[in-house]
């Protein structure tokens, strides 16, 4: 692990450490990966990246701190790769990710949605450093849809000697993807596809527990 990881108490980091491992195993099949590449396309940052930071901007959004009180909504373990162009994995990317609460409201004042009903326990966004696999790993909830919008999670991967590079990530299946402006312009259904993941059942969890897997194709490799 890095050192953006959780930084919560020992048992809890135990038992992120073993959830994370179910979650990279549930994806671990043969073949998974061996169609052919298509770089992940890049989408805008959109207008509500956190306008504050929180002061807890670990991998884990669902617990700020040491607060007790975890944030509503289903529990999703995100995880994924950041390959170069030949699916060589980058090491040292790091990867963010931000998203709206389970009310619909993101950590900005500009943010749609009753501020004052924003979930104060989720924290909205967080950082992952990768390491030699290029292996990121999130403790989040599913997307949500609002109002404009098909459900979505905005990712941003900083590399060093390259510009900030933003996309976003949509659930498989979902009927509003259809009408969503920003997943439409992306004009092929390759492009779609790159960009839209499931969002299943993790295996193993007694408390609906979900794992999704994006897989991040980007088209340079980090500057030397």
């Amino acid at each position: 692990m890095n050192l953006l990881t959780v930084r919560k108490s020992l048992p809890y980091r135990r038992e992120f450490l073993r959830r994370m491992a179910a979650a990279s195993a549930f994806w671990a099949v043969p073949g998974a990966f061996a169609e052919a590449l298509q770089q992940t396309p890049k989408q805008t940052e959109g207008p509500f990246y956190p306008d504050k930071l929180p002061l807890d901007t670990d991998n884990d959004l669902l617990v700020i701190n040491d607060g007790t009180t975890p944030a509503i909504g289903e529990v999703t373990w995100l995880s994924g790769r950041i390959l170069g162009p030949d699916g060589q994995p980058i090491r040292n990317a790091l990867v963010e990710i931000w998203q709206c609460d389970s009310t619909g409201v993101y950590r900005h004042a500009g943010s749609g949605g009753d501020q004052e009903k924003r979930d104060r326990n989720f924290q909205s966004f967080g950082r992952f450093l990768t390491g030699s696999t290029g292996e990121y790993v999130f403790r989040t909830i599913k997307p949500v849809p609002y109002p404009g919008r098909a459900p979505h999670i905005h990712f941003a991967v900083k590399m060093k000697g390259r510009e900030k590079w933003s996309t976003q990530c949509y659930v498989k299946d979902h009927p509003q993807n259809a009408g969503d402006g920003i997943w439409k312009n992306l004009g092929s259904p390759e492009k779609q596809a790159a960009v839209t993941v499931a969002f299943a059942p993790l295996e193993g969890s007694r408390s609906g527990e979900l794992a999704a897997r994006f897989e991040i194709v980007m088209g340079y490799t980090p500057a030397d």
